[in-house]
């Protein structure tokens, strides 16, 4: 079976290969440190200070599993490649709210670096779905909790 293609920009990459340096490199170090200080302590069966430590690392290990697993399956979105014709992963977005005449705007991403709180959604969001391969001047309806919004196009760039 093959493992799931992760779709990154530059960017995404670099803070992917930031993330897990940290975690090998001094998150690592740190848990170990406050394993073995729980440990000092005397009896661990009911030592909470060592079974939190333990659950750290055990959190840390595991997202270090992912992010090698991510990193192997990366296929990096360069500029260059983003078709400014049509929406795209790597493009950028403006839309505008047709019921509330407010515009927005959008990076399109790969779930693995989606930020909706710096305006960073996934292609695999309901809005970046519905606004894939669309141009300037197509409106798109989106469901969402809330309910149907409907946007128009107004200006994709890289």
């Amino acid at each position: 079976m093959s493992e799931k293609e992760v779709l990154l920009t530059p960017a995404g990459l670099k803070k992917l290969e930031d993330e897990l340096e940290h975690l090998k490199s001094v998150k690592r170090r740190e848990v170990a440190e406050r394993i073995k200080v729980a440990i000092s302590y005397g009896d661990i069966s009911e030592n909470s200070e060592y079974e939190d430590a333990k659950n750290e690392q055990a959190f840390v290990e595991g997202r270090i599993i992912t992010l090698e697993k991510m990193l192997r399956n990366a296929r990096i979105i360069h500029e260059e490649e983003v078709d400014t014709g049509v929406v795209s992963i790597g493009s950028t977005v403006r839309l505008r709210d047709v019921a509330f005449k407010e515009d927005v705007e959008y990076l399109i991403v790969g779930s693995a670096e989606s930020d909706p709180t710096d305006n960073k959604i996934s292609n695999e969001s309901p809005v970046g779905k519905a606004l894939l391969g669309k141009s300037v001047g197509s409106q798109v309806e989106v469901s969402v909790p809330a309910g149907t919004i409907r946007y128009e196009v107004l200006e994709i760039r890289k």
